[in-house]
């Protein structure tokens, strides 16, 4: 994941794990004389990182932050015994998924947002417990339904509408699947069916006292996303069995965790860190360490205590000591270029990453512009020139998955972007064996676009990391924008429903979003 130019060693993964290096001979005495970020930074020059973030991994070469899982490709955050994962980000305990995002529990996937308990589906949003389906919004335990949206416990549905048997298969042969061309006319169509349906203010299930979205059997868990099986956390993205937490992302089992980020297991007590993992306990300041604790300042230590800038110490010296250092981070702060301060108790300053940037999340999420990151004092990562050998022109794709060869795999494609997006388009890509076997498959023609900008494609279907105050949009018969029809009479008779809410959901966004009463009035 480093850059070419990053200026201390990277190793494999399996260099990093091993006993044939010591991380503590790279140990300093810390210098009151200095700011304790600037000695982090000298540490930081020299220690090995290792390449990709990876636990008890298989075969997983080409991905990053993957961890209990095998066959994972050109993916980010999968973790929790999944397997054969391609293209796709936060899958947990999934098989055979391609070009989806945050995925639980499900089997043979492809394009699908916010899933879960789902098999053999594709195109499907806010959905679970759903197979043999497409293009759907917001249905639960379906069957054979295809562009539809709020739907409950249904088998042979299009557009809303129940057919029999034989005509929901006749439907689905004339849709020609297999085409590009016809899969680009279904996906137009089912944006129109997007504006038709009505929004829940959050996707929040089996969860109380909780804000948020894509919340999944919480308790008391504020402002949080992407968040399953925790309690009493707040300010989180991308967590699941954490404990009394608060502001972190990335992160899986863990307890009493502050300011931290990048994957956790069994953790506790864990602040302003990066990437602790696997029993580490009573950490501050640290990055890439495992099965440690009583650890201040701290690069890739392994089953070590007591340790500070990398130096041991005894348990005497060392709790004497980190009271001081704490002192005087607080009387001698770090001040970085943009005259920002850093006492204890900030994460680490910008500054000291070893990333650009655009080359992080951050860009998904909050997109700069290079003016902008240079203003801020961030750094930026300029495009890489990539003179690939194109061996298949864009337009020289087959249409239909049917007529493609087997010998096209691993040959060099134009992307259709060509470079000219703002997705970080890579401008060519590859299609692999196990990618044309699934395509082949499940009736899918090959992709026009590179990874990354499918990526970013998903992601401009997803609510951003941001709350809003808003009013439940059901206006009595009918939702306030006069495109939703109300199904039965609600509680609030023909008035405008009064309850408002916190929702990820933008106010001039078109999605029609109900509060929870009048959505189950509706879809239950």
């Amino acid at each position: 994941m480093y850059p070419s130019n990053t200026i201390f060693p990277v190793y494999c993964r399996e260099c990093w794990y091993s006993d044939k290096w010591n991380p503590m001979i790279y140990g300093i005495d810390y210098n009151f004389s200095k700011p304790f970020f600037e000695q982090f930074q000298e540490l930081s020059k020299i220690v090995p990182r290792f390449g990709i973030f990876q636990r008890n991994v298989i075969n997983s070469d080409y991905s990053n932050m993957v961890g209990e899982s095998r066959n994972v490709y050109l993916s980010i955050s999968i973790v929790l015994g999944s397997e054969n994962i391609f293209y796709s980000w936060g899958v947990d305990k999934s098989f055979n998924i391609f070009d989806s995002h945050s995925i639980k529990e499900s089997d043979s996937l492809y394009e699908n947002i916010e899933c879960e308990k789902n098999y053999n589906c594709q195109y499907l949003i806010l959905s679970r417990n759903c197979m043999n389906s497409y293009f759907l919004i917001d249905c639960i335990n379906c069957n054979n339904c295809m562009f539809s949206f709020n739907l409950r416990n249904k088998r042979f549905y299009i557009y809303n509408k129940q057919y029999s048997r034989e005509n929901y298969f006749n439907e689905i042969k004339k849709l020609n699947l297999g085409s590009r061309k016809s899969r680009e006319s279904l996906i137009y169509e089912f944006e129109i069916i997007k504006k038709q349906a009505i929004y829940r203010f959050a996707n929040i299930i089996k969860s109380i006292k909780s804000t948020g979205d894509n919340l999944l059997n919480v308790k008391n868990c504020i402002n949080c996303f992407n968040v399953h099986d925790a309690e009493n956390l707040k300010n989180i993205y991308r967590a699941f069995l954490q404990k009394d937490s608060m502001d972190i992302d990335y992160a899986g089992k863990g307890e009493l965790m502050y300011e931290y980020i990048t994957g956790a297991l069994n953790d506790y007590n864990v602040k302003f860190s990066y990437s602790a993992f696997d029993m580490v306990q009573n950490v501050e300041y640290i990055e890439s360490c495992i099965s440690s604790s009583n650890l201040f300042g701290c690069i890739s230590i392994k089953n070590k205590e007591n340790i500070i800038l990398n130096k041991q110490y005894t348990k005497e010296e060392y709790e004497a000591l980190v009271p001081k250092i704490i002192q005087h981070m607080n009387d001698m702060p770090y001040v970085d270029k943009k005259g920002r301060i850093y006492k204890y108790g900030e994460f680490f300053p910008a500054e000291l990453s070893s990333f650009a940037y655009n080359e992080t999340i951050a860009q998904e999420y909050f997109p700069l512009t290079k003016e902008e990151v240079l203003e801020q004092g961030y750094k930026w990562a300029d495009r890489e020139a990539r003179n690939y050998k194109i061996e298949i022109e864009n337009k020289d794709i087959p249409d239909h998955i049917k007529d493609v060869a087997e010998d096209i795999e691993n040959k060099v494609i134009a992307c259709e972007h060509g470079g000219k997006c703002k997705d970080q388009c890579t401008e060519a890509f590859k299609i692999i064996h196990e990618e044309l076997s699934f395509y082949k498959r499940m009736n899918i023609p090959l992709p026009r676009l590179c990874p990354n900008c499918r990526h970013y494609q998903r992601l401009k279907q997803r609510n951003p990391l941001k709350l809003w105050h808003r009013r439940c949009q059901c206006a009595g018969g009918k939702s306030d924008n006069g495109i939703y029809a109300n199904t039965i009479s609600h509680l609030h008779g023909d008035g405008h429903c009064p309850i408002e809410f916190e929702t990820s959901y933008a106010p001039d966004r078109p999605e029609i979003v109900y509060c929870e009463k009048c959505y189950q009035q509706e879809v239950y």
